[in-house]
């Protein structure tokens, strides 16, 4: 059962790691890390 439970881990990461090497995925990623940095840098300054 612990075996079965890694192989699914390790398919659902190499789905992950393989849709995130699409460039039109990367740019939605950067654009999702810019957001949250200009979240977090709002609450700062207040």
């Amino acid at each position: 059962m612990g075996m079965m439970k890694k192989v699914a881990a390790l398919g659902v990461a190499k789905k992950v790691y393989d849709e995130a090497r699409k460039p039109h995925n990367q740019a939605k990623i950067k654009q999702a890390v810019q957001q949250v940095r200009n979240r977090r840098s709002q609450g700062r300054s207040s």
